[in-house]
């Protein structure tokens, strides 16, 4: 068993496949730096992420796929599920090997696997969209937390930027303790210090105290709404449960 060992980076992934054909040895296992190894392997190759052999790849993908299905895989690198460096090595493996482009072959395990994992993440991406829920602070800030199962909050920032180009914002990914600031110029992402972090950045709700004077207002007004758009006699828990997952609703204003 041959084992590669990267920087857990798209790019790293990028590397590893030009490292495989460089090499002419393929992996059976692609494990990002820490993880541990099997119990039984032959070799352990750790992989250097260059950008130069990354791009020899990419510029390679590039003739041999669609645009559309070039952002697919770069959204799936997003999953960030155990099998996603694997799936994608043996994608661009395939890719690579195939005299003509497979990406519309869904008899093909990988191909289709690596559709449902490009789903997972754009339907993450969707309901980020629906489910922000942003707070007004006291310096005219609108400030957002979410808490996505697929790092999807890259995928939506350009909708944010055009759809709220007249206000600052941040919104921040408390699982992954990044995010992103719109400065009414441009976006460009955020990180804090660990120890640096409000508790909004925790808790993901502002304080009163970095409130707007308006924004408790604002925000009851809001309930008050959802509540009487409520039709009692046509609740279905069941099907609210689907279209609107439990996991969103720590963030929801209106399920405050």
């Amino acid at each position: 068993m041959i084992v590669f060992v990267f920087d857990n980076t798209f790019e790293g992934v990028l590397t590893c496949v030009f490292e495989a054909y460089s090499r002419r040895s393929f992996p059976d296992i692609i494990l990002p730096e820490g993880e541990p190894l099997p119990l039984f392997h032959d070799e352990v190759f750790t992989v250097i992420t260059e950008e130069e052999k990354a791009g020899r790849v990419w510029r390679g993908l590039q003739k041999k796929l669609s645009h559309g299905a070039l952002s697919c895989l770069a959204q799936c690198w997003l999953a960030e599920e155990a099998e996603t460096p694997m799936l994608i090595f043996r994608y661009i493996r395939k890719t690579i090997d195939a005299a003509r482009s497979i990406e519309t072959n869904f008899a093909d395990a990988d191909v289709l696997a690596m559709s449902r994992m490009w789903k997972r993440v754009d339907w993450e991406r969707i309901r980020l969209m629906q489910f922000i829920r942003f707070q007004k602070s006291a310096d005219g800030t609108f400030f957002a937390a979410v808490e996505p199962e697929k790092n999807a909050l890259p995928l939506v920032v350009d909708h944010f930027k055009d759809r709220f180009a007249g206000q600052p914002w941040l919104v921040y990914d408390i699982r992954r303790a990044y995010g992103f600031y719109y400065d009414l110029k441009e976006v460009r992402p955020v990180t804090f210090e660990e120890g640096s972090r409000e508790g909004h950045l925790v808790t993901g709700m502002l304080d009163e105290s970095l409130m707007d004077k308006d924004e408790k207002l604002f925000q009851q007004l809001w309930k008050t709404y959802f509540k009487s758009i409520c039709i009692k006699e046509r609740l279905n828990p069941r099907k609210h449960r689907q279209n609107m997952p439990v996991r969103y609703w720590k963030h929801l204003t209106e399920k405050q």
